[in-house]
């Protein structure tokens, strides 16, 4: 492999939001365009992983101060992904029906101690192994101590002149842990502590900032955001801004493919407009909503991250006030919003629908059937689900922050680039005015259909970014 990414997430292994999708889409398009790239994640217990064959290629222990954690190396023996697959068996540590927390929502509450036997089980293997990647990526604070290790513990330092590139893909987790855990560490130089070291903790994503050779955003708009507020961090990536760049993420256009995706009862076979009032009418079998209305979506996490906090009372605030508007959703989160859609479900029949759960098909469904895509994002580092949507025809309705930005500049916006509704600030008011603007437009015929169906044709496949990618890898190989 000329690239290899390391990431606690791949879909459609194990996803969790985009970290998942990118790390699934990116290598297979890099494979296509000639570049030799293959993933390695950590082997849960999930569904996909059931009845599907791998074959060890490597066995180790990994230390963690006087513990000494067996684990093995193993490739997936299947074709379907596109790239060469590898997960990190380690037994007690990620046999678990969850990536970062149980079915119940609780978070495990050994972090520090699975990713760091994570990413030295990873580079152990890559250290043995006869045929070396080129290049490392990493992916967020659970890989963020890789381009330490490789640069300053003795055990790694056969790889300090392999490049690092590390993907800030959420900037709000850092995975900081104490130094009273710093026994748990690899041995390494005394000298560098202060490159692990970031407001008296171990932080992994400051130390991938300072140590990566690169560092890249999902989008250019979030890179700058993160110069201004990123949890105390803002001076760092000003001093490290030479190495750092923006690059807006794309989608995995054989996956979300309207006129093929076999989760859809009635894929687009003739006219969007046809396709459309199919996939309404299929929500509509799901979702106990009046269908003759508007039909706005939120999908997604229901947290406070995600701009999912102020959909209650402003869903309740828009029902009140007359407009003529259905809404579902769907996601879980945190309990006391699951509480308050389901009371919302309870009063408003007819108006409103929520599905407590994930659940991928029933997403692609909602996206193809919904008319609008709600997405008040408080931080949207890249986001993809309003490019899923707009390639199924559904207008995405977003906050003006991060990717979302970048890739959809309001209907107001000259010479037709329009491509959905922005507003700005994170209140009831500017929630409200933007769906009435999407209620207006829903029923403004001919500008409506127009959008729709130019927003279908948009470019948003990963070969645009794959091509950013391999000039930057280029660049460092």
């Amino acid at each position: 492999m000329k690239v290899l990414h390391i990431s606690a997430e791949c879909y459609p292994a194990a996803k969790a939001g985009g970290l998942g999708d990118v790390v699934g889409a990116l290598p297979k398009y890099l494979n296509e365009a000639g570049l030799s790239t293959g993933v390695i994640i950590p082997k849960y217990r999930l569904k996909w992983f059931e009845g599907k064959a791998f074959q060890a290629v490597y066995r180790g222990v990994v230390r963690l101060h006087n513990q000494h954690i067996p684990f093995s190396i193993q490739q997936f023996t299947g074709k379907s992904l596109g790239f060469p697959f590898f997960v990190a068996d380690i037994p007690g540590l990620f046999d678990r029906p969850g990536i970062y927390a149980d079915p119940d929502g609780y978070s495990y509450n050994d972090e520090t101690e699975r990713y760091l036997s994570f990413q030295q089980a990873v580079l152990q293997w890559i250290v043995n192994s006869p045929g070396q990647p080129g290049l490392l990526h990493c992916h967020d604070h659970h890989t963020g101590l890789i381009p330490f290790m490789v640069k300053h513990c003795p055990e790694y330092q056969s790889l300090r002149n392999i490049p690092t590139v590390f993907t800030i893909h959420n900037g709000a987790y850092h995975g900081n842990f104490g130094w009273d855990k710093m026994y748990l560490m690899p041995f390494f130089d005394a000298g560098v502590r202060g490159l692990l070291d970031w407001r008296q903790s171990i932080n992994p994503l400051a130390s991938a900032i300072k140590c990566a050779w690169r560092v890249t955003t999902v989008s250019p708009s979030y890179l700058e955001e993160l110069r201004e507020d990123s949890n105390g961090m803002e001076a760092l990536l000003q001093h490290e801004r030479h190495k750092c760049l923006g690059i807006i993420n794309g989608i995995d256009t054989q996956v979300w493919d309207p006129k093929t995706d076999p989760f859809l009862p009635d894929t687009w076979e003739s006219s969007l407009e046809a396709f459309k009032k199919a996939s309404k009418a299929a929500v509509g079998k799901k979702f106990r909503v009046d269908l003759k209305l508007p039909l706005v979506t939120f999908i997604g996490r229901l947290v406070g991250e995600k701009g999912a906090d102020l959909l209650p009372d402003l869903i309740e605030r828009v029902l009140q006030s007359g407009m003529q508007v259905a809404f579902a959703v769907l996601g879980t989160g945190q309990p006391w919003i699951h509480e308050a859609f389901r009371n919302l479900a309870s009063r408003y029949p007819g108006r409103f629908d929520v599905s407590l759960e994930y659940n991928e098909g029933l997403a692609h469904q909602l996206y193809a059937g919904s008319d609008f895509l709600m997405m008040p994002s408080r931080v949207e580092p890249c986001g993809l689900n309003q490019m899923y949507a707009m390639r199924y025809g559904t207008l995405p309705i977003v906050r003006s922050v991060g990717g979302l930005k970048d890739t959809v500049p309001d209907i107001g916006a000259p010479n037709n680039t329009g491509r959905g509704i922005r507003f700005t600030t994170f209140n009831l008011e500017d929630g409200h005015i933007a769906i009435y603007r999407a209620v207006e437009l829903f029923h403004n015929e001919p500008v409506f259909e127009a959008i729709r169906e130019r927003i279908t044709e948009i470019d948003f496949s990963w070969e645009r970014s794959a091509v950013d990618y391999q000039e930057l890898y280029q660049q460092m190989l």
